[in-house]
């Protein structure tokens, strides 16, 4: 296999405290998939970084917000955010969230 593979079972579920969770999948250094799990009202506070980032709903639903503008995004919903753009998300109803950053997040691969 020339690709990269990352099987689901091999994750390992990083608990970020508030009722949400991290998963890594497969990454390169241009690119990098990312599973958020959420339970109902629980939030990504607004926050911001040098990374592109494309949001798409799997499960859920979500109030989505960039810099002064809201959004809900349900199942297959997405959304891109720009670079440096402030940005958070409160969890309507559980559900799940695959966040694709460009490049990837070193950051996460630190912690």
């Amino acid at each position: 296999m020339k690709g990269i593979v990352q099987h689901h079972q091999d994750t390992k579920v990083i608990p970020l405290g508030g009722g949400t969770d991290r998963r890594i999948l497969s990454y390169d250094d241009s690119l990098m998939a990312v599973e958020v799990s959420f339970e109902t009202g629980s939030e990504g506070a607004p926050h911001t970084h040098p990374h592109t980032q494309l949001s798409y709903v799997l499960s859920g639903s979500f109030r989505y917000s960039v810099e002064d503008e809201s959004v809900i995004l349900n199942p297959g919903d997405s959304i891109v955010v720009p670079s440096g753009l402030v940005h958070g998300t409160v969890c309507l109803e559980k559900g799940i969230l695959l966040d694709v950053f460009t490049p990837k997040r070193d950051d996460f691969l630190k912690a």
